[in-house]
């Protein structure tokens, strides 16, 4: 029996060292030397914050024009673009899969399907029942048309960093010339806000590193990159700002609602106590 009990003990011993390790990889990985995050400021902040829908629209197409030749999206469906709260919602159509705009934005796609009779990858208009398609048939693809760094679904992003709006708007805005003394592989591109040790590559005093890191994305936007509909400036600052939040909003669209929803439920709790309180000096009132 002791013996099982042993065995037992270092597995267990050895699941905690590997959760450990899992655990601490994302501190690693996001402890690097880099600029402080700009405030997007973002009118979704705080408990009372909602998404700006025309925000919202902008971030879409910046994505659509921009982002989308690299970076996939497979959570999204076309519909949730017509989903209350979403960029494209009409109160007209409580259904989006009959929102006419989302229709028309997803027949602007092309997904790959099995022709059932043949057996051969075919491919046809995206319904809006469809996900976003990805840009690339597999990650082999994507990574070889890409120098060799697999671009990251951008489905939960805002999820998955720290402050992960703020970071969203200050990395796309972070491309800076490269300091003079910092050497950069070919392929890769400097970021004051991305999180990296950039003393190896560094030349000049070894207590000055520059912040940041480099990143094989480069530069995707630059000013006046996209035309916006409602005529809104395609500034760098704007055109970061809207994609951002459009991100923000894919990685949890019915984060405002849930917002509504727990606002909703802390009224009733203190109508309730007061009530309940108020029972309970009208119960006690004479008996002290």
């Amino acid at each position: 029996m002791s013996s099982i009990m042993t065995k037992s003990l270092k597995v267990l011993a050895g699941l905690a060292v590997v959760a450990g390790l899992v655990a601490g990889a994302p501190a690693l990985a996001a402890g690097g030397h880099a600029k402080p995050l700009q405030k997007g400021n973002f009118s979704f902040e705080g408990p009372f914050g909602t998404f700006d829908q025309a925000e919202l629209q902008r971030g879409y197409k910046v994505y659509r024009e921009v982002c989308s030749s690299c970076h996939s999206m497979k959570l999204i469906s076309f519909r949730n673009l017509g989903q209350k709260g979403g960029p494209f919602y009409d109160e007209e159509y409580k259904n989006p899969n009959d929102n006419p705009v989302v229709k028309q934005i997803a027949s602007e796609f092309e997904v790959p399907e099995i022709d059932p009779e043949t057996g051969d990858e075919v491919t046809r208009k995206a319904t809006t029942s469809d996900r976003f398609p990805s840009p690339f048939r597999n990650d082999d693809a994507a990574k070889a048309s890409n120098g060799g760094a697999l671009p990251p679904d951008l489905s939960v992003m805002a999820k998955a960093r720290k402050h992960g709006p703020d970071y969203i708007y200050s990395l796309l805005q972070g491309y800076d010339p490269e300091p003079v003394g910092l050497t950069v592989a070919p392929g890769q591109h400097y970021n004051v806000y991305f999180p990296g040790d950039l003393s190896a590559s560094w030349k000049g005093d070894h207590h000055k590193v520059p912040p940041g890191g480099v990143l094989a994305m480069a530069a995707p936007l630059t000013e006046g990159r996209v035309t916006f509909d409602d005529g809104t400036p395609s500034t760098l600052k704007n055109q970061a700002k809207a994609v951002a939040a459009f991100i923000t909003w894919t990685s949890e669209p019915h984060a405002i609602e849930r917002k509504q929803t727990g606002i909703a439920v802390m009224l009733y709790l203190l109508i309730f106590f007061g009530i309940t309180y108020m029972a309970y000096r009208q119960v006690w009132k004479g008996k002290h």
